[in-house]
């Protein structure tokens, strides 16, 4: 499978704060990198870098096949970018805003209305078309972002926290919106802080901290990485819990856990299913009372504290107006 995204050896400074550091991410044309990591662990910066916002200090980018360092004007043709706000003019209705984006990438009239309506159509909006993007929802803009991101049609859409701030059903409508991109064969790099948006969403995964790639994989790989399932047996109250974790450490993976005054033992397991009907057949033969018993997964939030225990210590990243110098040109 071809790249759509080549990033190798970026680095990235501010005076004496080193914002990246050797930075590698490869993203298959067609699917999604999610980019996770705490407040501050550069995954802005890394953002700027890629869509031409900024110039690195070291490293290189290709994004579809162009050199983003070397010809940026041609590699902004191939990347649509919405950021963790939308860009949109509030002055003006929904269909102004995409028009003037179309004619801004140089489309004549009758392309540029055909992509417009489009657009609108797709993204749910044909019916507020002629209303000021001020009146709209906040599910409603960013979607009119996003769309503004596709006139010219990127093979490429970078999206820097598209959902922050949404409410459960615009969270829900945008992550229908980015599936039906990657269904057309959209490339994406997910920038996100929610981890279940990026478990339903990306293909692959990316956890940066501090500046530093300390994961990288999908979803169930990364899992996998910090144990398998837990099995969660609760007790009869007041019943002594050592035959229980005596039973469990022969089942389980690892030393059992038991908290001084709780009726719940757990202990990581291979298999859950397996293994919950075999601790349960044992805790039985040694006449243990078992009220209840469960077996979990373990979650994005069990790998993301797994992997950065507390939440790093943001990292100063700038904001646009002070890095306005740096743009590529």
């Amino acid at each position: 499978m071809s790249l759509a995204v080549e990033v190798h050896g970026l680095a990235k400074s501010y005076g004496k704060v080193r914002v990246l550091k050797e930075i590698d991410l490869e993203i298959p044309a067609g699917t999604v990198l999610g980019l996770l990591g705490p407040n501050g662990a550069g995954k802005t910066t890394t953002v700027r870098i890629v869509t031409t916002l900024l110039r690195p200090d070291a490293g290189s980018v290709r994004v579809a096949g162009v050199d983003v360092l070397g010809d940026p004007a041609t590699a902004r043709t191939r990347i649509g970018l919405s950021g963790q706000y939308a860009a949109v003019d509030a002055n003006l209705t929904g269909y102004e805003n995409l028009r003037m984006v179309a004619r801004l990438y140089g489309m004549g009239r009758r392309q540029s209305v055909a992509r417009v309506e489009e657009l609108l159509t797709a993204f749910g909006l044909d019916h507020a078309a002629g209303r000021r993007a001020g009146t709209y929802s906040g599910g409603m803009a960013r979607r009119l972002d996003l769309a503004g991101a596709l006139v010219a049609r990127p093979p490429v859409v970078v999206l820097d926290e598209p959902t922050t701030g949404l409410d459960p059903r615009g969270r829900l409508d945008m992550w229908q919106v980015i599936g039906d991109l990657v269904d057309d064969g959209t490339t994406v790099l997910l920038t996100t802080q929610y981890l279940e948006e990026a478990d339903l969403l990306a293909d692959r995964i990316t956890v940066i901290d501090k500046g530093t790639v300390i994961a990288r994989g999908s979803a169930d790989e990364l899992k996998t990485s910090i144990g398998g399932d837990r099995l969660t047996v609760t007790l009869a109250a007041g019943q002594n819990p050592w035959p229980a974790v005596q039973v469990l450490h022969q089942v389980g993976v690892g030393e059992p856990i038991h908290e001084p005054g709780s009726d719940e033992v757990s202990v990581v397991v291979g298999d859950g299913s397996r293994t919950m009907v075999e601790a349960l057949r044992r805790l039985d033969d040694a006449g243990v009372c078992v009220l209840d018993a469960n077996v979990v997964r373990p979650t994005l939030d069990d790998v993301f504290l797994s992997l950065t225990g507390t939440p790093a210590e943001p990292i100063p990243e700038p904001e646009t107006d002070d890095v306005q110098e740096e743009v590529l040109s």
